[in-house]
């Protein structure tokens, strides 16, 4: 199968129908074998209803529903498990993605050779509120992780399959699978300018809570990649310091009431000089980031997955 194209989607019933005719149409000009997976969050409008009767009709649709709304990133984990296409697309169901832009982003992953490529809205049309917030986060996440895309957030966006089945999406982190696609060693990551529809049906589902979440999910994708396997070196590292200081602190103090004491200048007991409790603290905490790293060292190499690696090819093995 060519392309597979999953859609997560939250009362959006307006929408499928001509979304599905719009994909259709470009999917069967370029001659594609492919899957629509619409991936129904919990909805409460007629969108199931919807959903069933384009399967019914047509062979290409598939269709997932939660019982719940469980958010965007658990929606796109579940249509990855499912997704079978060479190329993977993922874009929502407002019809402010257009079909139109995929067979380029097809092509870019196959003959220009990237393993991911994602939109840039680079002309949008929602309102002030939304666009500035967004503008910003962009800003901090390229800080943040090292990718230079304009537009992290952009749902219309393209994988090899082998990409998308390397990572688990869950919390706010489905805006950050280029990231996660990166420290599993998939570098080539391309960028597209696309078309971005005003919406036509509906109402936004952007809260401004995901400024919250967001970063925080991106910050434990950072540390997970990098010390997932070898936690007591971020552990160990700074306990190793704060413990250093600890003792410097506790030498200066023990040794300026010892001067004190040979040359006869009165001096208030040592528990009274404020250097005294930072010395304690910082051997305390010293103490318990040791103790939490060789607890998060003991649970890494007991995991399930300790020894799960990317393995990018093997030659003369079965």
């Amino acid at each position: 199968m060519d392309i597979s194209i999953v859609i997560p989607l939250l009362n959006e019933a307006e929408s499928l129908p001509e979304l599905h005719a719009w994909i259709k149409r470009v999917m069967d000009e370029h001659k594609f074998s492919y899957e629509i997976i619409f991936i129904d969050d919990g909805s409460t409008d007629e969108s199931w209803n919807l959903i069933q009767g384009l399967e019914m009709e047509y062979a290409e649709v598939k269709g997932l529903r939660f019982r719940r709304n469980y958010g965007k990133s658990a929606a796109l984990n579940e249509g990855f498990a499912i997704a079978q296409g060479d190329s993977v697309f993922t874009m929502d169901a407002d019809l402010q993605d257009s079909p139109d832009e995929l067979p380029e982003m097809h092509r870019m992953l196959w003959e220009d050779g990237f393993d991911l490529v994602s939109g840039w809205k680079k002309k949008r049309y929602d309102p002030i509120t939304k666009t500035i917030p967004t503008k910003l986060y962009n800003w901090a996440t390229r800080r943040m992780s090292g990718i230079y895309l304009h537009d992290f957030n952009c749902g219309l966006k393209a994988y090899k399959n082998e990409v998308i089945k390397s990572v688990e999406v869950y919390g706010e982190m489905h805006r950050y699978i280029p990231v996660m696609a990166q420290r599993a060693g998939y570098e080539k990551i391309g960028e597209k300018v696309v078309v971005h529809q005003a919406r036509k049906y509906g109402e936004t589902k952007f809260g401004l809570s995901r400024f919250i979440r967001g970063p925080l999910d991106l910050l434990s994708i950072i540390f997970v990649s990098k010390f997932g396997k070898r936690p007591m070196h971020f552990f160990g590292f700074w306990g190793a310091i704060a413990i250093v200081i600890g003792f410097m602190l506790t030498a200066y103090v023990l040794i300026d009431k010892f001067i004190a004491i040979s040359q006869n200048i009165p001096q208030t007991l040592v528990a009274n000089n404020p250097l005294f409790y930072l010395a304690l603290t910082m051997l305390i905490v010293g103490s318990q980031l040791f103790m939490g790293g060789f607890l998060a060292e003991m649970i890494s190499r007991n995991a399930p997955n300790r020894n799960n690696y990317e393995v990018s090819e093997k030659i003369g093995l079965e």
